[in-house]
């Protein structure tokens, strides 16, 4: 699994002009899915990203997580995120999963970071063709991919 994790002030999520999702402060977090992603993937990287201390404190030091700040977040798949661009100038997206690998273990990730954070959060629909609207605070933009673990 891919995802690119921004810390956002407001973000929202609208399909044919219909917003579907918003929050005013949080994680806007992108997920990439490969065929070869497992439960195990989804487990440490939603404990990853909950716990990631990309907050501000009263310091102004990034030293809190969404958890500890009891943040929202939207959740949103992009099979884009596993874009090959080694041949030519046409990415490649071989390496993403197709929907019915897909879909449910984006479900799952859903309801796994529903889990570590204690509530429930927004989402995208799968497959569909999305407007995202985010507002970055800082910017703060991480990449994380659960086949590095870095």
């Amino acid at each position: 699994m891919r995802a690119v994790i921004q810390r956002v002030t407001e973000a929202s999520v609208s399909i044919h002009q219909k917003e579907v999702s918003r929050i005013a402060g949080g994680l806007l977090i992108l997920i990439g899915i490969e065929a070869a992603d497992t439960s195990e993937d989804i487990a440490w990287l939603s404990k990853k990203i909950v716990n990631l201390r990309i907050f501000d404190d009263e310091n102004g030091v990034m030293n809190k997580s969404l958890l500890s700040t009891q943040g929202d977040a939207i959740v949103v798949s992009q099979f884009t995120l596993h874009a090959s661009t080694k041949k030519g100038n046409r990415p490649s997206y071989i390496y993403a999963a197709k929907p019915d690998i897909a879909i449910p273990l984006y479900e799952q990730f859903i309801r796994q970071i529903e889990s570590d954070l204690g509530k429930k959060v927004g989402t995208g629909v799968f497959g569909a063709d999305m407007q995202i609207a985010l507002l970055n605070d800082g910017p703060v933009t991480i990449i994380i991919d659960t086949k590095k673990r870095e």
